[in-house]
């Protein structure tokens, strides 16, 4: 018998939708539950490191992404004056191995988009317009209940359902998302042919300008300051303002936003739940437990090692309990732990001031750490 012949998953993210192909190509009978009411099609810039892409190159996607996606293996540092002079540029560390680019910088409903069409090939049903609002489960079954009544019943449900997930508040865990105090502008706009590669300018006018390249004419830009509510109405207007204050690439990016153009404004938050993982037969992944600022650009790749850590679980199992959602939180915690601390202490550095913060040491932890295979 196998853990569970049948699994309901609740989000159709990237660590849903990785979990869903993982145990459908072992045989379980998968169904994903999403609120929306269709696949999106609009969203921002996604920066995914190579120790998600060798999770996805498991299941056969890497080609696919890598045509999506613009590759690379370098990050570049510029000064904040009015050039943007080139201070350094450094390999980047390859937590994929020697055979996968550092980073594949990729629109993300294209990333959703790739991981979707798999899993359908490989049988997965996506039930759209389910919003899930409780959940209850038993020895035999877990069963989640949409705000339509409707309910749904399976050997095992897993919530994916991101930062405010309404699995993680059903099965009772109230540990949530909490704000770090920096906030974030994102634009998605063509890309300048000098853009081929992500560059940080720390300081100046914002926290930090960044920008990452996300296909053969397009990429994100993004500025950090201090969180506060925004009005998105005002956002074009506002990315140009603090555009402005930056040089280089920044001259071509600030004159292709138009009110047009896709603008995002987030508050950033962090959140590590510190107990269980599950109850009974209803466990949590991804940002459902785990979440923190993009600051390191971890948060998907977090949630799509989650899903690959999970499926080995359940696969090599021949029936489900406690000790196996138990393991596997041990084998993904200490790992989130580092990824999230790191993020938010990347963030608070920066809300500081702090100049002789220990960056590079920082981010080669983290590196080594994900550098580990799953």
């Amino acid at each position: 018998m196998p853990a569970a012949r049948t699994v309901g998953i609740v989000g159709s993210g990237a660590g849903g939708l990785t979990l869903s192909v993982f145990l459908a190509d072992a045989g379980f009978d998968v169904e994903i539950l999403e609120r929306a009411e269709g696949p999106a099609t609009l969203g921002s810039g996604l920066t995914l490191q190579g120790n998600a892409l060798r999770v996805l190159r498991e299941l056969g996607l890497w080609s696919q992404l890598q045509s999506k996606g613009f590759s690379f293996s370098e990050l570049g540092m510029r000064a904040p004056d009015p050039e943007a002079t080139v201070l350094a540029v450094i390999p980047d560390a390859l937590t994929g191995g020697p055979d996968l680019p550092a980073t594949l910088g990729i629109f993300r409903p294209d990333l959703a988009g790739v991981v979707r069409e798999r899993a359908l090939l490989a049988g997965v049903r996506i039930r759209y317009g389910q919003k899930v609002v409780a959940a209850d489960t038993s020895k035999r079954n877990a069963t989640v209940i949409t705000d339509a009544g409707e309910r749904y019943s399976y050997d095992l449900v897993v919530g994916a359902d991101g930062l405010h997930s309404a699995v993680r508040d059903a099965i009772g865990i109230t540990e949530g998302p909490q704000r770090t105090g920096l906030g974030a502008w994102r634009a998605f706009v063509p890309r300048p042919a000098e853009v081929t590669r992500t560059d940080l300018i720390y300081g100046g006018h914002t926290y930090l300008a960044g920008y990452c390249p996300t296909g053969e004419g397009t990429m994100y830009a993004y500025l950090l300051e201090d969180g506060r509510e925004r009005d998105l109405d005002d956002g074009p207007a506002i990315m140009r303002e603090l555009a402005g204050h930056y040089g280089g690439p920044w001259n071509e990016i600030r004159e292709s936003i138009t009110e047009q153009s896709p603008i995002h404004y987030t508050q950033f938050t962090s959140h590590l739940v510190g107990g269980p993982w599950h109850r009974g037969r209803i466990v949590l992944i991804g940002d459902a437990v785990h979440s923190c600022p993009p600051t390191i650009a971890q948060g998907a790749a977090m949630a799509i090692e989650d899903a690959a850590v999970l499926a080995d679980e359940l696969t090599r199992a021949d029936h489900y309990d406690d000790d196996l959602a138990t393991r596997f939180r041990e084998r993904r915690y200490g790992r989130a732990k580092i990824v999230v601390e790191s993020s938010v202490q990347l963030g608070q550095w920066m809300l500081e001031h702090n100049r002789d913060a220990d960056i590079p040491g920082l981010m080669r932890t983290v590196a080594e750490t994900v550098s580990v295979p799953v």
